[in-house]
């Protein structure tokens, strides 16, 4: 059956794929960059440090321009910055200077920023409350398609091309073709949206929480705790997806060239689109927080077997921890919000600014592969996963100090 809102939603779609794809191109920029450039692995994972900080700066300001402007012009503007960013691209080959490609990464970001701060919360408003849930689902596997295809264009269009060069670190040209391409297509998207009539959805209530929302947003327990796990899930996801390439690459694992090592990728984000479907089936008969403690425990099993035993099974351990991830973002997302009542609006912004988890964390699994190995780097996802199970088992239990009352508009101040 049609929805009146059909329409919106399919552009909404097509964002959720594209920032997806771009998102898990970062994978293959790494190695890339790290082969062009020769640098070390702290230094390579500045690509991720760039591209996740700007989460941290961008996401309260981007929500306060979409209060002023409205979702469809945020999502035109999200769009033209990506977009921007990519272009950036082609000088930074030109040049062949690697802080002009963290620079473009860094605005490519924070338009992607701009997009999910206005999409995530336009998909839930386009239709029915109780479905609203449904339809971000959907929207989200989309994403995850996106990300699964992005290594795979990314090894035949950028790791392909410098394996076939006379020497990686002479070809810059390879980033420009596909990143001159996806500004083309960001551009065409960003008109289509301008051309659609979008319905307004802005409406007081977000102000009127705001103002209700006195209380203190540090003193939720299950809220900090829960920002702690968003830090930690992004960052040992990104930080695995980040170091998969080079892991599978080496001889005592795989032997695979980065081309090859990049197809196999797509496994670890295809797995974890998979695993969002089989997750929402298991949430139905079991609590969502035993569904995520038991992901962290099966994920922290695996990292801690590939450490051990080394080879091709660590290869594949590794791949197979995408499947777990699937379902925590939004379980340790909606876990975080639980109770907040007014202070949802805050609680939202705090787990969004979490994100930079995916800066940090493979900065510091970066100073263990220089310093120590890749393969036993690993360990630090591995902590990451176990602060998770901590969270799904105890953490997000709600506490009553700083809680605002469920359908009251006072709000219980701390002791």
């Amino acid at each position: 059956m049609r929805t009146p809102h059909a329409r919106p939603l399919a552009v909404l779609t097509s964002l959720f794929f594209m920032w997806g794809l771009i998102t898990s191109l970062n994978d293959i920029l790494v190695p890339h960059l790290k082969a062009m450039f020769s640098l070390s692995y702290v230094q390579a994972m500045l690509v991720q440090f760039c591209f996740f900080t700007a989460y941290f700066f961008v996401s309260l300001p981007a929500g306060w321009l979409m209060q002023k402007i409205g979702y469809q012009r945020g999502l035109i503007i999200g769009l033209c910055t990506v977009g921007v960013g990519c272009l950036l691209f082609y000088p930074a080959a030109s040049l062949r200077a690697y802080p002009f490609f963290l620079g473009a990464l860094f605005v490519l970001a924070a338009g992607i920023t701009l997009l999910q701060v206005a999409a995530n919360p336009y998909v839930t408003l386009l239709g029915k409350p109780e479905t609203a849930s449904s339809r971000l689902n959907l929207t989200q596997a989309f994403n995850s398609l996106g990300a699964t295809l992005g290594p795979l264009v990314g090894a035949v269009t950028i790791l392909g091309a410098a394996d076939h060069a006379a020497a990686a670190v002479s070809d810059a040209s390879s980033v420009q073709g596909p990143y001159l391409v996806l500004a083309a297509l960001l551009f065409v998207l960003a008109g289509a949206v301008a051309l659609f009539r979008l319905p307004d959805v802005r409406s007081g209530q977000g102000a009127a929480s705001a103002a209700q929302a006195e209380g203190s947003i540090w003193s939720v327990r299950h809220l900090v705790l829960g920002a702690v796990g968003i830090f930690c899930y992004v960052g040992a996801e990104v930080s695995t997806g980040s170091f998969l390439v080079s892991l599978m690459s080496a001889p005592p694992i795989a032997g695979l060239s980065h081309a090859a090592a990049g197809k196999y990728l797509a496994l670890y984000w295809g797995a974890a689109m998979v695993g969002r479907f089989i997750g929402s089936a298991l949430m139905q008969k079991l609590r969502a927080s035993v569904v995520l403690a038991g992901a962290a425990v099966i994920n922290a099993l695996l990292i801690g077997m590939a450490i051990s035993v080394g080879g091709p099974a660590a290869m594949w351990a590794l791949l197979l921890t995408g499947l777990f991830n699937s379902i925590m973002f939004p379980t340790l997302f909606s876990l975080a919000l639980e109770g907040l009542g007014a202070l949802t609006s805050k609680g939202s912004g705090v787990l969004c600014m979490a994100i930079v988890g995916g800066a940090i964390v493979p900065l510091l699994q970066a100073g263990l592969a220089d310093h120590l190995s890749l393969l036993f780097s690993f360990v630090v996802p591995l902590l990451c996963y176990l602060f998770i199970a901590y969270y799904g088992l105890r953490g997000h239990k709600p506490q009553a100090v700083g809680l605002p009352r469920a359908k009251t508009d006072a709000i219980a101040q701390p002791a």
